[in-house]
Parts: C-alpha cells; sequence; structure tokens
C-alpha cells in the first residue's frame, strides 16, 4: 500500500510540473535569434507555384489535364509532388515581391525560413535563390498549409518562437502561434484578423488599380482589330442599316470577349517566355499584379459569355466564333511556335473577323476582299515578327516562338512580298466588273494603291530601324500619320460610291 501511495504522489508530483512548465512564460529571446518565416506564394513571390507549375506542365502537353485529376484525387500533396517532378520553374525568374525581399535582407543574421505549402522541390530551389537557411514544403503527403504549417513551426521553433509573414485566410492558424506577424498584400478583412491577433503587426499593403490591370489582360487596346467584322457592312454598302449594325455590334462585342479569353489564356500559358522579354514581362500575370487562379476563372467565363452573345445572331455567325476559338486555343497551345505556321493562322484569323462579320448580317463576302486580307494579315503577321527579331543578337530567338535572328531576312522578304500581293489584288479589284457594279466612280479607288503601299513601306521602314515596337495595327491606331492616310482612303472611297 505504500509503495502505491509512493507511485501517485511521484505521478501527481509529474504531471503538476508538466503543467506548471507548459503555462510557464517562455523566456524572453533576443531580436537577433527569433526566426523570420516567410510564406511563399502570394507573399514572398507574387504568384502560385501550383498554378505556374500546372500550366507550364499543360503547355508541354494538354492531356496532362486527366493525370491531374488522377493525382488530385489522392489529395493535393501528391498532385503537387507529382507535377514538380516534371516541370522545371526557373526561380530567378518568377515575380518577388521587393518589399518582401527587402524584410529577408533586412533580417541578416536572424534564422531565415522559407514555409510554404509548395511542393519541397519548388520550395528548395526558390530558397536557394533566395538565401534562405531553412526551406520547409510539401513533401507528397503532407500538405503544409494552415493548421499543419503552424504545428510544424511550433514543434520547431516552440509557440511564440518565430515570426511569420503570409497574405491569405490559412495563415490565420499560423499567425495565433507566431510572436510576430507580418501581412503581406492582403484583404481588408484579413489586415483585420490579423491586426486582432497582433496589434503590433507589420503591414505592408497591397496595391490598387484592379481594373486598370484588367484591363490590360483583357488587351483592351487590342479590341479596335475586331472592328473588321464592320467590313462586310460597309463593302456592302450598307452603313446606314439599323439592323445590320445592330447585328455587326453585337458581333464585334462577342469577338472582343472570345479574344480577350484568348489574350488570357495565352498570357497564362506563356508566362516564362513573357518574364525573358524586356516589354512583355510587365504583363499583369507574368508580373503578378493579376493573381493566375483569376485568370484560370475569367478564360473561360469571357468565351461563355461571348458565346452567349453569338446564340442572338443569325445562325451562320455561331460557326465562326466557334472556329475562331477554337483556332485561338490551338495558337496558344502549339501553332505559335511553328515557323511560318503562326503567321498563317494570325492571318487566318484577321480574315476569319470578316467572314463572321458577313455572316452576322448576313451578306455574302466577295472572294476579292478574302484574298486581299490574306494577303495583307499575312504581310503584318510577318512584320510583327520582324519586329520582335530586330533588337536580338546574332546568335538569339524569340522567347516562346520558333525564330531566331537568322531568320530575320527571310521574314523581311516574305512580308514585303505578302504587302505587294495585297496591292495587285486590289488592283485587279479595281480594274473588275464587281467593283463597277457597286461604285460609280471605281477608277477613283486607284488612289488606294499609293495610300495603302505608302503606310506598308513607312511601317516595314519603322519596324527595320527599331521604332516600331508595338503590334502594327496597335501601333497604326495610335500614329498620327498612319490615321491621316486611313482618313484620305477613307474618303476616295466614299467619293468613289
Amino acid at each position: 500500500g505504500g509503495a502505491c501511495i509512493r507511485r501517485v504522489r511521484s505521478t501527481t508530483i509529474t504531471l503538476s510540473l508538466a503543467v506548471a512548465t507548459r503555462h510557464a512564460p517562455r523566456p524572453v529571446m533576443p531580436h537577433s535569434q527569433v526566426p523570420l518565416c516567410v510564406d511563399l506564394d502570394g507573399t514572398l513571390v507574387r504568384s502560385d507555384l501550383l498554378a505556374e507549375s500546372a500550366l507550364a506542365l499543360l503547355r508541354r502537353n494538354p492531356l496532362y489535364l486527366f493525370a491531374m485529376l488522377a493525382w488530385l484525387l489522392r489529395g493535393r500533396a501528391v498532385l503537387k509532388r507529382e507535377i514538380a517532378l516534371r516541370v522545371r520553374i526557373e526561380p530567378e525568374e518568377l515575380p518577388y515581391d521587393p518589399r518582401v525581399l527587402a524584410l529577408v535582407r533586412e533580417a541578416d543574421g536572424r534564422p531565415r525560413v522559407l514555409c510554404s505549402a509548395s511542393d519541397q522541390v519548388l520550395v528548395d530551389a526558390v530558397a536557394a535563390h533566395c538565401g534562405f537557411d531553412v526551406a520547409l514544403g510539401s513533401d507528397g503527403r503532407t500538405n503544409l498549409s494552415g493548421t499543419r504549417k503552424a504545428r510544424a513551426l511550433v514543434e520547431r521553433f516552440g509557440e511564440r518562437g518565430f515570426d511569420y509573414a503570409g497574405n491569405e485566410a490559412v495563415d490565420l492558424a499560423v499567425w495565433s502561434h507566431a510572436r510576430g506577424a507580418i501581412v503581406v498584400d492582403a484583404p481588408d478583412r484579413i489586415v483585420r484578423a490579423a491586426c486582432a491577433m497582433h496589434p503590433d503587426a507589420r503591414v505592408l499593403p497591397r496595391s490598387r488599380g484592379n481594373w486598370r490591370r484588367w484591363l490590360a489582360a483583357l488587351r483592351a487596346h487590342q479590341w479596335p482589330k475586331n472592328l473588321l467584322v464592320f467590313v462586310p457592312m460597309l463593302a456592302a454598302h450598307r452603313l446606314f442599316d439599323a439592323a445590320a449594325a445592330g447585328h455587326a455590334l453585337l458581333a464585334f462585342a462577342a469577338f472582343c470577349l472570345c479574344a480577350s479569353s484568348a489574350y488570357v489564356l495565352n498570357d497564362l500559358l506563356d508566362l516564362d517566355a513573357d518574364r525573358q522579354h524586356p516589354r512583355k514581362r510587365n504583363r499583369p500575370f507574368a508580373s503578378g499584379a493579376l493573381p493566375i487562379a483569376h485568370g484560370i476563372v475569367a478564360s473561360p467565363l469571357l468565351a461563355t459569355a461571348a458565346f452567349a452573345i453569338a446564340v442572338a445572331l443569325p445562325r451562320g455567325f455561331l460557326p465562326w466564333l466557334a472556329e475562331y476559338s477554337v483556332a485561338t486555343v490551338l495558337y496558344s497551345l502549339v501553332l505559335k511556335r511553328l515557323v511560318v505556321l503562326d503567321v498563317l493562322t494570325l492571318a487566318g484569323l484577321y480574315t476569319l473577323r470578316i467572314v463572321a462579320g458577313g455572316a452576322a448580317i448576313p451578306v455574302p463576302v466577295s472572294g476579292w476582299l478574302l484574298a486581299f486580307s490574306l494577303f495583307l494579315f499575312l504581310g503584318l503577321g510577318l512584320l510583327k515578327r520582324a519586329i520582335e527579331l530586330q533588337p536580338l543578337a546574332d546568335d538569339a530567338r524569340v522567347a516562346g516562338r520558333g525564330y531566331a535572328r537568322a531568320h530575320a531576312r527571310a521574314v523581311c522578304g516574305s512580308g514585303m512580298g505578302s504587302g505587294l500581293a495585297a496591292l495587285v489584288v486590289l488592283a485587279l479589284y479595281i480594274e473588275s466588273t464587281k467593283s463597277a457594279a457597286l461604285y460609280g466612280r471605281p477608277q477613283l479607288l486607284w488612289l488606294l494603291l499609293p495610300l495603302l503601299g505608302c503606310w506598308l513601306v513607312r511601317a516595314w521602314r519603322m519596324a527595320t530601324t527599331g521604332r516600331m515596337h508595338d503590334d502594327p495595327l496597335v501601333f497604326a491606331l495610335t500614329d498620327r500619320a498612319s490615321l491621316a492616310l486611313f482618313a484620305l482612303s477613307a474618303l476616295v472611297v466614299v467619293a468613289a460610291i
């Protein structure tokens, strides 16, 4: 009995000591010894490595989508590991938040920990590039996010034994165990919740102006290209036909939405190539100004809205819009990396807008117009490639394309030849019976040849001397000389009627 009493007393004392130790105040550590733990996605990097790596894998082979669904059924950690083993992320090209990088550099002497729900393979690469001392990530079994991340940090550094920088709602579980909080680029509700836990939290606010970023992501400045749907209406002299004008406006809206859907998809699939380009690296998704997840949602929504509008138009319009949509997706996935086939696709997409505009009214589209369009826009597509090749070194290649600097002479020669062919088609049309049936003074149309020829020569001269940096059509809509030539051409056409 005495032995039992002694064992009970010993157990009671042990438990009392354990409870006392647990609730005893933790020794205050010097600031220089408190680890700085930094989240990766959305905090250190203005992007999401799971989304980036998944898009990179889909760019290599779209059929990986089905494999990803199978991996996801086994858990997010498995999905991240399987993707990470198949792609390579270049850490030096990622869009880092300079404010967080400054915090990491200022923490010289403190243990610096990169702690992320991204896979360990990717976290290791970023940690090595940025100079972190420790890298913690998902390991293929455990998704290191939220409470799991909090548990891992507490086990390693103790309760209130670390400072943590994060940006999402799941980071609240980590901040509840941290000594200090750094809130990076987070919504106001997350900032308020973090500050409720840590009144002295450091807040790095998010920048404003999302609507401007979305206009850039949707490429609103490219929408004037879709004015080509009005060409059949103008060519048929139905400018004052209210019904035709209404249908053409709806067709214009549908093509704007469909084109923006394709632009968003193209930018998501082109992240690596855009970040290697001096100007394209500033695009909203490549720079991290807009979340990749938002783009993944926006692209199909825009396409759905475009087809909803198409349903209200004559039946012949919908197949052309569908063909345009499929062609743009194929262009983003494959065709843009194939020499010659890429510019042929671009010329076809421009011409397809004209054909779709005819189907929207509806009015038949002349073969002369289609031939002129194909040659003209093939030349402009080659002009765009010449602009991209101009600043490259002798052995360099255009990022994300199949062209090298050595192709410059052939590209320029072919592009100028295509422009000349468009002028020949226009001349033959002016002499045909078709123009005589539509115009009262068709001989005035000959003035279009020197006006268009002048613009083409000027465009090629500016491109080959490095003075044109944009898409040729976008340049034309902002260049005073080009606008003056277009206005004169319009006056010639009106006078010929």
